[in-house]
């Protein structure tokens, strides 16, 4: 079972295809923004700080190698901790020097922004199941749905039709992408750390592993396709966060300080 009592009762969640839909066609014009939010607070010293440390993005590759290396320099910089509170702003984030999944992607966006490349996100709301290799003998206590913001970044030169490239494609052309086994959810390894090795597919469609590596089909995890939002402070003020603020309030002082994967 999954636990719905600690979830916001306020929801424009859509349940079963049809719904999902709906929703997706509400928001499937958002054009992203290089523009500072409550989230990606891109003015704060620490995270002006880290944009400069991160150096000159290299001639070769441009973007796509400028985003490769912040995505390495969090991975390696920013500790993985169970963290639920989808609001923290990416300075806050940088100062603890730890940080969830998707606060780490908020972290990309951030640097993406900083560098002048639009960022939207796409919201999905992911089954609960899909975290319980994370808490095997927690499972009433997993939420029964997790909201979850998936970011884009805007390529103009990336192809004709679509310029929007998703987080889960960013390493898809370097030699390591769709060597190793699929992303599980389970073991040290987070899902941050695995998009440099192995496809992250939450279509069924867009992307394919190597035979060898098993499925990285991960749709059947998805309830709704919320569409897409000219940021995460955007597709959170709509629907919400995926715990409510009072078990926010008691679970992340706990879960904050405790390593993902363990």
């Amino acid at each position: 079972m999954t636990s719905t009592l600690l979830m916001p009762h306020r929801r424009g969640r859509g349940r079963g295809h049809r719904a999902a839909t709906a929703s997706a066609t509400t928001t499937s014009t958002a054009s992203g923004s290089i523009a500072p939010t409550r989230i990606l607070d891109l003015a704060h010293p620490r995270v002006r700080a880290a944009v400069d440390a991160l150096g000159t993005p290299p001639p070769a590759g441009g973007a796509v190698e400028a985003l490769r290396r912040a995505h390495r320099w969090i991975a390696a910089g920013v500790r993985p901790v169970y963290s639920i509170e989808e609001g923290r702003p990416v300075s806050e984030v940088l100062r603890t020097g730890r940080g969830s999944c998707s606060q780490r992607m908020a972290a990309l966006e951030a640097v993406a922004r900083s560098r002048g490349i639009p960022t939207r996100v796409r919201g999905l709301v992911v089954d609960g199941t899909f975290w319980y290799p994370r808490f095997p003998r927690l499972h009433a206590l997993v939420p029964a749905q997790v909201v979850l913001a998936w970011p884009e970044f805007h390529l103009p030169g990336r192809t004709p039709d679509d310029p929007w490239l998703p987080v889960s494609e960013l390493f898809a052309d370097t030699p390591a992408a769709g060597t190793g086994t699929p992303f599980t959810n389970s073991g040290p390894e987070t899902l941050f750390e695995a998009l440099s090795r192995t496809a992250v597919d939450w279509d069924a469609a867009r992307s394919a592993c190597p035979a060898t590596a098993g499925s990285c089909d991960l749709s059947a995890h998805v309830r709704a396709d919320l569409g897409h939002f000219d940021s995460r402070d955007a597709l959170f003020a709509r629907h919400g966060q995926t715990l409510c603020p009072a078990a926010r309030l008691l679970a992340e002082p706990v879960l904050s300080h405790r390593a993902a994967g363990f």
